[in-house]
């Protein structure tokens, strides 16, 4: 929701966006939970690109001005890295103030300890950043 929402306002003054979905098309192919998609969305990706295209956060991509934290586990199968790693790029590209961190071996839900408590002090680090 971090992505979509950051590509929709530039009320917040910086963002934290976990295991996001940045392209509901590409999504469609890279995760292993899409049973609900096609309910949701009415019809699969392939019979209507269009409502997925609409949804996507990437699909507004030059809206964003909010300086934005992206953080993913390297192995996350609900919402998989590559997600990530497009929308990371494209801010970058656009020169919004970003940072990627990929946690090499979790996955959705942040198992090692450690990860758990550096994923809390780079957020906290982030918003104090730009918050302050």
């Amino acid at each position: 929701m971090t992505m979509w929402t950051v590509t929709q306002t530039n009320r917040f003054r910086g963002a934290v966006a976990g295991a996001g979905v940045a392209n509901w098309q590409s999504y469609y192919g890279q995760n292993l939970i899409d049973q609900w998609m096609i309910p949701f969305f009415g019809a699969s990706v392939y019979d209507d690109p269009g409502i997925y295209e609409k949804s996507s956060p990437i699909h507004f991509i030059k809206n964003v001005k909010t300086p934005t934290l992206v953080i993913v586990g390297e192995r996350d199968a609900e919402c998989p890295a590559p997600q990530s790693y497009e929308f990371w790029h494209a801010l970058k590209t656009l020169g919004v103030p970003t940072q990627l961190i990929v946690y090499s071996g979790e996955g959705h839900l942040f198992l090692e300890p450690k990860n758990q408590a550096d994923r809390m002090d780079q957020t906290v680090a982030w918003f104090d950043k730009y918050l302050k």
